[in-house]
């Protein structure tokens, strides 16, 4: 597709690539910013139809809780917009094993389905990336 502006030919680039993007959330959902930004930033590039994958390690996997009930410390739970991720075309979530039980958690705690990764192939899916963010 090209289009003529003031008599020079430009070519409009149509090639559509797509980056793979790997979120690393390692932090709780409260007390930091990181949990909210991380999330608002997966959205955005779900928006522009990059590959997004998410990954939840250490106390990131609080993030993921079911029941989180946050009137007391004053903060809105912002955990079920992880259900609204599929929407968006983001169905790419993955747990830690080690960093989930070492909490005493198990996949039947989270709010949304995962596919749980060994600290090995966490690895491998991190060096499978195009870009990888850490919050």
């Amino acid at each position: 597709m090209s289009e003529t502006t003031g008599g020079v030919e430009m070519q409009e680039d149509v090639s559509g690539v797509v980056k793979k993007f790997l979120y690393v959330n390692r932090k709780a959902p409260y007390g930091t910013i990181y949990a909210l930004e991380s999330l608002e930033v997966v959205l955005i590039a779900a928006a522009f139809d990059q590959d997004v994958s998410l990954v939840f390690l250490d106390d990131g996997v609080y993030q993921l809780v079911k029941g989180q009930h946050t009137k007391t410390i004053d903060v809105k739970n912002f955990s079920p917009t992880y259900r609204a991720l599929e929407g968006y075309d983001i169905e790419k979530l993955y747990v830690e094993k080690e960093s989930l039980a070492a909490r005493g958690l198990t996949p039947e705690d989270l709010i949304v389905p995962v596919t749980l990764l060994s600290a090995a192939e966490m690895s491998d899916l991190m060096d499978g990336q195009d870009i990888v963010l850490s919050f």
